[in-house]
Protein backbone atom coordinates (compact mmCIF):
# COMPACT_ATOMS: atom_id res chain seq x y z
CA UNK A 1 0.00 0.00 0.00
CA UNK A 2 2.41 2.44 0.78
CA UNK A 3 4.42 1.89 -2.90
CA UNK A 4 0.78 2.60 -4.73
CA UNK A 5 0.43 5.45 -2.48
CA UNK A 6 4.10 6.86 -3.48
CA UNK A 7 3.53 5.91 -6.54
CA UNK A 8 0.48 7.99 -6.29
CA UNK A 9 1.72 10.57 -5.15
CA UNK A 10 4.83 11.25 -7.38
CA UNK A 11 1.88 11.76 -10.29
CA UNK A 12 0.50 14.32 -8.24
CA UNK A 13 1.08 18.26 -9.12
CA UNK A 14 3.05 20.14 -6.82
CA UNK A 15 4.63 16.80 -5.32
CA UNK A 16 8.66 17.44 -4.70
CA UNK A 17 9.45 14.24 -2.88
CA UNK A 18 9.28 11.63 0.36
CA UNK A 19 11.32 10.05 2.71
CA UNK A 20 10.46 7.19 5.10
CA UNK A 21 11.74 5.57 8.42
CA UNK A 22 11.73 1.78 8.27
CA UNK A 23 9.27 0.62 11.25
CA UNK A 24 11.22 -0.29 14.51
CA UNK A 25 9.80 -3.63 15.83
CA UNK A 26 7.10 -1.92 18.21
CA UNK A 27 5.71 -0.45 14.80
CA UNK A 28 7.08 3.00 14.84
CA UNK A 29 7.57 4.60 11.38
CA UNK A 30 7.60 7.82 9.77
CA UNK A 31 7.02 9.33 6.68
CA UNK A 32 7.94 12.63 5.46
CA UNK A 33 6.31 14.02 1.41
CA UNK A 34 7.36 17.46 0.56
CA UNK A 35 4.56 19.30 -1.76
CA UNK A 36 4.82 22.90 -3.16
CA UNK A 37 2.11 24.82 -1.49
CA UNK A 38 -1.32 24.18 0.64
CA UNK A 39 -3.37 23.95 -2.22
CA UNK A 40 -1.32 20.99 -3.76
CA UNK A 41 -1.19 19.21 -0.33
CA UNK A 42 -5.47 19.53 -0.26
CA UNK A 43 -5.59 17.68 -3.54
CA UNK A 44 -3.60 15.28 -2.40
CA UNK A 45 -5.79 14.77 0.71
CA UNK A 46 -8.98 14.30 -1.51
CA UNK A 47 -7.15 11.87 -4.23
CA UNK A 48 -9.86 9.32 -4.19
CA UNK A 49 -7.36 6.33 -3.86
CA UNK A 50 -5.29 8.09 -1.12
CA UNK A 51 -8.31 8.58 0.90
CA UNK A 52 -9.85 5.04 0.72
CA UNK A 53 -6.21 3.70 1.73
CA UNK A 54 -6.36 6.46 5.04
CA UNK A 55 -9.60 4.62 5.42
CA UNK A 56 -8.17 1.21 5.67
CA UNK A 57 -5.07 2.76 7.55
CA UNK A 58 -7.47 3.88 10.17
CA UNK A 59 -9.74 0.64 10.37
CA UNK A 60 -7.44 -2.13 9.66
CA UNK A 61 -3.22 -0.88 9.48
CA UNK A 62 -2.54 1.98 12.82
CA UNK A 63 -3.48 1.81 16.04
CA UNK A 64 -2.69 5.68 16.05
CA UNK A 65 -1.17 7.85 13.54
CA UNK A 66 -0.25 12.09 13.47
CA UNK A 67 -0.35 13.92 10.70
CA UNK A 68 2.01 17.19 10.62
CA UNK A 69 2.01 20.21 8.37
CA UNK A 70 4.86 22.27 8.42
CA UNK A 71 6.95 24.71 6.19
CA UNK A 72 10.62 23.92 5.59
CA UNK A 73 12.18 27.09 5.84
CA UNK A 74 16.28 26.08 5.38
CA UNK A 75 17.62 22.53 5.27
CA UNK A 76 21.58 21.91 5.61
CA UNK A 77 24.26 19.10 6.36
CA UNK A 78 26.86 16.96 6.72
CA UNK A 79 28.24 13.59 5.10
CA UNK A 80 31.68 12.33 5.63
CA UNK A 81 33.06 10.43 3.14
CA UNK A 82 33.22 6.41 3.45
CA UNK A 83 36.86 5.99 4.88
CA UNK A 84 39.23 3.19 2.70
Amino acid sequence: MADRMVELAKAQDGFLGVESASRTSEGFGITVSYWRDLESIKLWKAQSEHAAAQKMGREAFYRSYRLRIARVEREYGFEREASE
